[in-house]
């Protein structure tokens, strides 16, 4: 009986454990982000720790190696990016809107990516080709209903959607105007991925 009425406190305690266990691993993948951007690839891992309040052998046994945490912070990205992706196919409206969106968020996470295209690790382990996959999916659904809703010219491909987005995302150190140039390299872009029927978006030439 004792032990039936302790139960439920062990498991409240194992999902404190779990939920304190997950904020400190989002917490070192945070200043790892940040490190990696600020520094490069090859930041000391005693930087990465150190910024994310843990001690280095707390880092090391959750990502034994340089590699390993590279792909972790793949794999987040790829992650961040499909959710933009899925609130974008959400959104009413043509298919030339919805991408406009798609990519403002991307832009808009641009301090949380590390993605292939700017120089992390290709993505090798399941996890993350999955959500790859599923990336690449829901923006081949967004330029399918743009073509069909005429908002959209019948060539873009996904890839021209993946480099685009890539680009926008990358932060060029010293220059603090990136935010707007890359606003306007979005609208200069979707502009040429109109369909000569479509609306021309706001903030875009007629």
């Amino acid at each position: 009986m004792a032990k039936g009425s302790d139960a439920p406190v062990h498991g409240s305690e194992r999902r404190r454990l779990r939920s304190d266990a997950l904020a400190n691993q989002e917490r070192v993948l945070a200043a790892a982000v940040t490190a990696i951007l600020r520094e490069g690839r090859q930041v000391p891992m005693a930087t990465i720790a150190a910024d994310a309040g843990v001690g280095i052998g707390t880092l090391y046994r959750r990502y034994p190696s340089r590699e390993a945490l590279l792909g972790a912070l793949t794999l987040r990205a790829f992650r961040l990016v499909l959710e933009c992706a899925k609130d974008a196919e959400d959104l009413d409206g043509p298919g030339l809107t919805a991408l406009s969106s798609f990519l403002d968020c991307v832009i808009s996470h641009r301090d949380e990516l590390v993605l292939p295209l700017h120089g992390g690790p290709h993505p090798a382990d399941p996890d993350t080709l999955a959500v790859r996959s599923h990336v690449h999916q829901a923006l081949r659904r967004l330029l399918d209903r743009g073509c069909r809703d005429g908002s959209i010219r019948a060539d873009a491909t996904t890839q021209d959607i993946i480099v685009l987005g890539a680009m926008l995302a990358q932060h060029p150190p010293n220059n603090p105007y990136w935010d707007q140039a890359s606003r306007r390299l979005k609208a200069i872009f979707l502009d040429g991925l109109a369909s000569s029927r479509a609306t021309p978006l706001p903030g875009t030439s007629a």
